[in-house]
């Protein structure tokens, strides 16, 4: 892969795994949009996020000189915390089924 190739790449799946964490986390402040499969859609976009962005940070650190991973990692970030909250709110309802 050339060295454009491979920025245009890592800008790609950074900003489509931006665009997937705001998306969890708007779902995180508003659960009521979806319902009861709100959790498991938040886990799902958080889970999206984490691997676009490590994907990301994998091509840029491999193939573009000079790779500013600050964006990627800001991403990464991003997935893990709605990975986290989303956990939570799946893992109560696991707690409420069960009981």
């Amino acid at each position: 892969m050339s060295a454009e190739n491979a920025r245009r790449t890592v800008r790609i799946l950074t900003w489509i795994g931006f665009a997937t964490g705001v998306i969890g986390g708007v779902l995180i402040a508003f659960p009521k949009v979806i319902g009861l499969g709100a959790p498991w859609v938040q886990l799902a976009l958080g889970i999206v996020t984490l691997v676009l962005a490590f994907r990301a940070r994998k091509i840029g650190m491999a193939e573009v000189d000079g790779f500013d991973g600050r964006l990627s990692l800001a991403a990464a970030l991003l997935g893990f915390l709605v990975v986290f909250f989303a956990g939570q709110a799946a893992f109560g309802i696991l707690v409420a089924v069960a009981n």
